[in-house]
């Protein structure tokens, strides 16, 4: 009879997802702050209506908001690539730098959604996407 107890690990990469699930939040404090305090009639954030609040906001808030939406829309294949890994028996080394390359490379994603840099902003998305493809693929054999 084995005694051993097994010990579940939670590995870099989980840690990468969880990072990466709270992005979007950041994201969407960065599109509200300086507006918290405000009174509503002085344009401050309407906690009553917020989507019309952000429906109005224009320039750097509004492409956080729209930063925030990405980041959620990249957020199920990441999770999905890092939990395949995973069950592929992928080197964890190698899963952990990926994800946590990922993560970076989101993050510089939002500066420059937020900084208004569409081409270097594509060109960090895509390098993410391919990122992102490669996590899956670490495990196939």
């Amino acid at each position: 009879m084995n005694t051993t107890m097994h010990v579940a690990r939670f590995t870099a990469a989980y840690w990468c997802v969880l990072i990466a699930a709270l992005l979007p939040m950041g994201c969407a404090w960065l599109a509200k702050s300086g507006s918290l305090g405000k009174s509503r009639k002085d344009g401050g954030f309407d906690n009553h209506d917020p989507r019309a609040w952000m429906a109005r906001q224009t320039d750097w808030r509004a492409r956080a908001n729209a930063a925030q939406a990405n980041s959620f829309e990249a957020l199920p294949f990441f999770i999905g690539a890092v939990i395949i890994a995973h069950l592929l028996g992928a080197g964890q080394t190698l899963l952990d730098m990926l994800a946590l390359l990922f993560v970076l490379l989101r993050i510089f994603y939002v500066m420059m959604y937020v900084a208004d840099m569409p081409t270097a902003r594509s060109a960090v998305w895509a390098a993410g996407f391919l990122v992102n493809v490669a996590i899956l693929f670490i495990g196939y054999r």
